[in-house]
C-alpha cells in the first residue's frame, strides 16, 4: 500500500526531530584573534555542504556576528530573555541558508543572565520549529563563567589561536580552565592567520607541547586558515569569506575545515532540536552557582 503525502511528510518531520544535531562552540583565550570569523565562516561553510545550521552569537551583551555580516536585525535574544517575542522571531537569514541567532548590543545584564533567565531561554529554544545539523557557537572571549559553560555543554570545543604569545598564554589558560573545572578534555586547534600549513602545523604544536606537559588534555588539529587580502576585504565587505571569494586561500580553507568537522560524531540519543544545548548549559550553569552558594557559606 502507498502510503499518502500527508504519511510521508509526517515520516520525515519525525526522522528530522531525532536526527542528531552536532554542537560546536568556538572559543578563544583572549580577543583578537578572529574568533567570530572562524564561526561566521565555519557556519557559512557547513550550509553550503547543505547543512541546516544555526549560528547562535553566545556574546550575549555584545553582538559580533551581525556586524561581522553586514546585517541589521530588527530584533535580538533580549527580546527572547524578556518574553517579549519568541526566539523564531528574532531568526535572521545569513548565507548559504544559515540561520543567525543575534546576541544584543551594548546590555550588559545579558552577560550574566540568572537561572531563572536562562531557563527561559532554554523554554524558547524547545519550541524553535527548526530540525537542525549542526549548531555553531560563538561564544565570547575569555575564561567567563557563560565562555565555559557553554564549551561544557558542546559536543566539540573549537580554541582558535594565532602566533602570539599572549593568544597562546590565553589559549592555554582556557583549556586549563576547561580541564580542571569543568571536566572538558578534549579540543580542536584552529590556527588562525598563517603564512602557510607549515606555521600552522608549528603554532599547533607549540601548544601541544604545553599542554602535554602540564595538562590532561587531548588537542586535536583541526587545521589552519592563512592570512590573505581576500579575507581583509570580505571583512570590509561584511561577508563571510567562503561568500564572497570562496576561490581564495582563505574561502579554500574554512571551506575545507567545514569538511573535516563534518565527519566529527554525534552522540546518536542527541535530538535534531537544539533546546538540549540549552538545557546542558542550564545544568552547567545552576551546578555551578551551587558550588559557589556552597563555597560562600563554608
Amino acid at each position: 500500500m502507498q502510503r499518502s503525502d500527508a504519511d510521508q511528510a509526517a515520516g520525515l518531520r519525525a526522522l528530522a526531530a531525532h536526527r542528531p544535531v552536532k554542537v560546536i562552540a568556538v572559543a578563544s583565550g583572549k580577543g583578537g584573534v578572529g574568533k567570530t570569523n572562524v564561526a561566521v565562516n565555519l557556519a557559512v561553510g557547513f550550509s553550503s555542504l547543505g547543512r541546516s545550521t544555526l549560528l547562535l552569537d553566545a556574546d550575549l551583551g555584545l553582538a559580533n556576528v551581525d556586524v561581522l555580516l553586514g546585517l541589521q536585525p530588527a530584533a535580538n535574544i533580549a527580546e527572547v530573555v524578556s518574553g517579549r517575542m519568541d526566539l523564531e522571531d528574532i531568526l535572521v537569514d545569513g548565507p548559504e541558508g544559515l540561520k543567525i541567532v543575534p546576541a544584543a548590543s551594548g546590555i550588559a545584564e545579558l552577560a550574566d543572565l540568572d537561572p531563572r533567565q536562562y531557563a527561559g531561554l532554554v523554554d524558547a529554544f524547545s519550541t524553535l520549529p527548526l530540525p537542525l545539523d549542526v549548531m555553531i557557537v560563538d561564544t565570547a572571549s575569555g575564561i567567563s563563567r557563560e565562555v565555559t559553560g557553554f564549551c561544557q555543554a558542546a559536543h566539540e570545543v573549537v580554541v582558535v589561536l594565532r602566533d602570539e604569545p599572549a593568544s597562546i598564554t590565553d589559549a592555554y589558560a582556557l583549556i586549563k580552565v576547561m580541564s580542571r573545572d569543568r571536566g572538558v578534555h578534549r579540543f580542536q586547534v584552529l590556527c588562525n592567520g598563517v603564512r602557510d600549513a607549515a606555521h600552522g602545523e608549528a603554532l599547533y604544536r607549540t601548544l601541544l607541547r604545553v599542554c602535554d606537559k602540564f595538562l590532561d588534555v587531548t588537542l586535536g588539529y583541526l587545521g589552519a586558515v592563512p592570512e590573505d587580502a581576500a579575507l581583509r576585504r570580505a571583512v570590509r565587505r561584511q561577508q563571510a569569506v567562503v561568500e564572497a571569494f570562496p576561490g581564495s586561500p582563505s574561502g579554500r580553507a574554512f571551506k575545507e575545515l567545514a569538511l573535516r568537522a563534518d565527519k566529527w560524531s554525534v552522540p546518536r540519543q542527541v535530538t535534531g532540536r537544539p533546546a538540549f544545548f540549552l538545557e546542558r548549559q542550564l545544568q552547567v550553569f545552576r551546578s555551578s552557582s551551587e558550588r559557589g552558594a556552597r563555597h560562600v557559606r563554608g
